[in-house]
């Protein structure tokens, strides 16, 4: 825990520094989202000027600077894997939604206030009050005796907690003036009502990979977690389309099976403690906590695209779902999930076996063929998927990142995520500094990276600004810079600053960025 919270008179500095009250205790969610509000992470809930609507926010600049980052590395971590982007309607006709089990079962558990009739989604509740109990798979009987079991009580008014019941997620609307519809509470089933145009473009030959980056709404009981529970959100869904034959001699598990992975099994967590251990992608398959190559392989896949959005294989966990976690038709299903500093472990991507019951499911509702030919049967494709939405990984970096001492405040961000990638100062507001200052920012703006450039202030000033929003890197030009042509490359996190030549400034600062150098020890140059 950062020593602001063993030390009362830092924790008042930051409170109101950050425009926090001091009438109840403070933990470190509290400051950061401070920090988020005032230097333009994200604001909410949203419309704030309407007095805000939970599981709403706005992002500012810097949260979607840093979210187009999340998503272009995304992106690039599927395309490298042949997975071909498409992007489908957000509304569909109810029938959609019939078909694919929604309207039946996509729903969380329930309880309200028998007192001030407040709702709280159960599971979340009981979690909170008694973070011990374990509860996952409960049915709705069981989590209503495990409410008076363990004496939790209504947050708002301390009154006793009602009956647990079912309640639908799906935000309704309606097309024209009489077709009701819904809006798609994930990507996935739009994806798989263009499955006979799919199978046209890659000339019906599976296996096939699809994702889609897009909105999804749900219609949650209470968000009560910020930024990791959100009633509107972008969610990121990868659909590997393939034939059962093809999921154990998976060609490409070869290239990845002396990969590790940090795993809970689901054995591991009934037995307790939950204790990971790291298996090799060969070691798991031989073991049986992977059930085919093509499913260790997604899995891995899910794990590596986590990696190159700058997560550290310390900082994740891959928890295995209970066998009565799991959908009916789920022939398996793990979870990645990250430890912040405010939630704990936070569930961030699903890797899930589908088997055929999605394509199963439309056939037989829409009377459309949606199977191909294996051999000489004809059958429904599985489906292998991952899933997850942008802001949770978003606000997890957010939390790992926030750092502080007795001098400063900063976000240690990975340096190809931070919203901000280089700082470009003037050691001072005079036109003989400010030209060359303005000319490295059109530089490093062309070359595609994302600079700042301030005069405005003290130098020391100007760093500290830039180290509360995370920018890895700031640039001066100093009087030295004229007589010279060096500049200084000042470090977030160590603070140490390098001299270097103009010339190599760009080719650095890249390099830099991209992790492929540190610079304590830069090619060339010299140390200040």
């Amino acid at each position: 825990m950062p020593r602001a919270f063993e030390n009362r008179f830092k924790t008042v500095h930051l409170c109101l520094r950050f425009g926090l009250s001091m009438t109840s205790k403070r933990d470190i969610s509290d400051i950061v989202v401070g920090l988020c509000k005032k230097r333009g992470f994200f604001w909410g809930p949203s419309p704030e000027i309407y007095g805000g609507s939970s599981g709403l926010y706005d992002l500012g600049p810097l949260g979607k600077l840093m979210k187009n980052r999340l998503e272009a590395a995304i992106r690039d971590s599927f395309v490298r894997v042949n997975y071909w982007e498409v992007e489908c309607p957000t509304v569909a006709p109810e029938i959609v939604w019939k078909a694919s089990g929604h309207l039946e079962g996509f729903v969380d558990p329930v309880t309200r206030c028998t007192k001030c009739g407040q709702a709280y989604r159960a599971d979340n509740l009981i979690e909170e009050q008694a973070p011990d109990a374990k509860i996952r798979g409960l049915s709705l009987d069981q989590l209503t005796k495990k409410i008076k079991e363990l004496g939790v009580r209504c947050p708002a008014c301390k009154g006793e907690l009602g009956p647990v019941e079912r309640f639908n997620l799906m935000l309704k609307t309606r097309l024209g003036l009489d077709q009701d519809a819904y809006m798609r509470p994930e990507t996935a089933t739009t994806t798989y009502l263009i499955f006979k145009r799919l199978l046209t473009f890659f000339r019906d030959k599976l296996p096939a990979g699809v994702f889609q980056i897009g909105k999804a709404y749900r219609n949650e009981i209470s968000p009560r977690q910020g930024m990791l529970r959100l009633r509107e959100f972008t969610q990121v869904e990868g659909q590997l389309f393939i034939l059962t034959e093809d999921e154990q001699s998976w060609s490409q598990f070869d290239s990845i099976k002396g990969d590790e992975l940090p795993l809970l099994p689901y054995q591991a967590q009934i037995d307790g403690p939950n204790q990971v251990q790291l298996f090799s992608i060969s070691d798991a398959l031989e073991q049986g906590h992977f059930k085919t190559k093509a499913y260790a392989w997604c899995v891995d896949l899910a794990f590596r695209i986590f990696r190159t959005m700058g997560f550290s294989l310390e900082s994740m966990r891959l928890r295995q779902h209970l066998p009565a976690e799991r959908a009916h038709y789920a022939a398996d299903a793990w979870d990645i999930e990250v430890y912040t500093n405010s939630f704990g472990w936070v569930e961030c991507c699903g890797i899930h076996d589908r088997g055929s019951y999605d394509l199963g499911r439309h056939q037989e509702f829409s009377k459309e063929s949606l199977s191909v030919k294996s051999g000489t049967e004809t059958v429904v494709p599985n489906v292998l998927e991952i899933a997850f939405g942008v802001e949770r990984p978003l606000f997890c970096h957010i939390d790992r990142a926030y750092a502080e001492d007795s001098e400063r405040v900063w976000l240690k961000f990975p340096p190809h995520i931070a919203p901000i990638q280089v700082g470009v100062f003037p050691l001072m507001g005079k036109p003989e500094l400010e030209g060359p200052a303005a000319e490295i920012h059109k530089e490093l703006l062309d070359s595609g990276l994302v600079a700042y450039l301030d005069s405005s202030g003290s130098i020391g000033r100007r760093y500290r600004r830039q180290d509360e929003v995370g920018t890895p890197f700031c640039v001066t030009v100093d009087y030295q810079s004229l007589k010279d042509n060096t500049v200084t490359i000042r470090d977030r996190d160590s603070m140490e600053q390098v001299r270097v030549s103009r010339t190599d400034l760009l080719k650095t600062l890249q390099d830099l960025v991209r992790g492929n150098q540190v610079l304590g020890a830069p090619p060339t140059g010299q140390r200040t």
